[in-house]
């Protein structure tokens, strides 16, 4: 942000969610919607482990979850395991529940953005896996693996 008050840059991306939590939401212009630029899979999801051994803990985090969002983590995560995804891999995906119905985009691009794939996919909540393995085929169809291979 430094930068950016000094003139040195133009314009800058960051989180939203981390300049609300340090107290700079008010510096916010704009913000980037998923239908302009899908995230990472699973960006901004929280996950939380205990021991097994801690059933105690375990109780007090469960009001922590939020059944629609894991949902929509393990269709996103489903999508990213099918095509070996990672930290180095170009793939996004976002999965949302809209009317009952469990919607995932995705996509896989090359480095460079000359070679790009994507997919919609639209299904139930009762599957989310069986929804990501069918965009990660969608993705197939449209050369994903051979994007995926040339990294």
């Amino acid at each position: 942000m430094r930068k950016l008050d000094e003139g040195k840059y133009a314009a800058i991306i960051l989180a939203a969610a981390g300049l609300k939590r340090l107290g700079l939401g008010d510096r916010i212009r704009d913000l980037i919607s998923p239908e302009n630029s899908l995230p990472a899979v699973g960006q901004g999801a929280l996950g939380i482990e205990c021991l097994i051994s801690r059933p105690d803990l375990e109780v007090l985090l469960r009001p922590l979850h939020h059944a629609d969002t894991a949902t929509c983590v393990q269709a996103e995560r489903a999508l990213s395991r099918a095509l070996a995804g990672s930290c180095q891999v170009p793939l996004g995906g976002f999965a949302e529940i809209v009317g009952g119905e469990l919607h995932l985009r995705g996509f896989v691009g090359s480095p460079d953005g000359k070679h790009m794939a994507h997919a919609k996919l639209c299904g139930t909540t009762t599957d989310p896996e069986a929804l990501g393995n069918a965009v990660a085929q969608a993705l197939r169809a449209q050369g994903a693996d051979d994007i995926l291979a040339a990294l």
